[in-house]
């Protein structure tokens, strides 16, 4: 199966998942999650359709960045980020999804340069509290939303969440649900929030029910990770 071939089954789904639940399909963003597959897959899915890719390894998307720099795609960091590496992102990504600390958010607007737009910010959002995840607690939430808010190179879009993993359909929406309430809440005082980043490959229409407006994919569209 080709890259074109994956891309058209998501859409589908996504569309099928969205007519059976009632959904407008075109408030979901299909972000392509490409980390460890090369540059040629990342052009077989932007021909096919796809203009916004997410990387997590800083080195290994640098160099896509600049052999695919003649596209005109959207970038999104979507991994953990080291203190020392906010100057690289900030010079060379669109997006930013996995935030979850002040200092982050601070180096990321004094380093992004005059010459591009300020950069967009999902605050990564640990809502279970899981010990080995990334993201911060819901009680440092409002700290971060405020200084995001008024930072001068930040545009602040939303929430990126990753929850437990469970194969249990109603389970996997239950707990997009408790996100996606989190998510509303926020919106209250930050009304610019408008993306809710969750779900992936194995749990795409839990997440879209649960109110989700950008899922991210990887393995559906690029087969197992090398």
């Amino acid at each position: 199966m080709t890259i074109a071939d994956r891309v058209e089954n998501i859409r589908r789904e996504i569309d099928d998942v969205c007519a059976k639940h009632h959904i407008n399909k075109n408030k979901i963003t299909l972000l392509a999650v490409s980390k460890t597959h090369a540059s040629d897959a990342i052009q077989a899915a932007y021909d096919a359709g796809i203009q916004q890719f997410g990387e997590s390894y800083l080195q290994e998307a640098l160099e896509k960045i600049h052999t695919l720099n003649h596209l005109p795609i959207t970038w999104h960091f979507i991994g953990p980020i080291q203190s020392n590496k906010t100057k690289l992102i900030a010079e060379n990504f669109d997006w930013v999804q996995s935030v979850d600390r002040k200092k982050l958010l601070l180096r990321l607007s004094d380093q992004r340069p005059n010459h591009l737009p300020p950069i967009n910010i999902c605050i990564q959002i640990n809502y279970f509290n899981e010990e080995q995840k990334k993201g911060a607690h819901q009680d440092e939430l409002a700290e971060l939303l405020d200084l995001a808010s008024s930072l001068p190179n930040i545009k602040l879009r939303g929430l990126m969440a990753i929850p437990p993993k469970t194969g249990n359909f109603q389970q996997q929406v239950t707990q997009f649900q408790q996100i996606d309430s989190c998510f509303i809440n926020c919106q209250q005082d930050y009304p610019q929030m408008d993306t809710l980043s969750i779900g992936m490959s194995n749990d795409l229409e839990a997440a879209i029910v649960a109110g989700s407006t950008m899922v991210r994919i990887g393995t559906a569209l690029f087969g197992e990770r090398k």
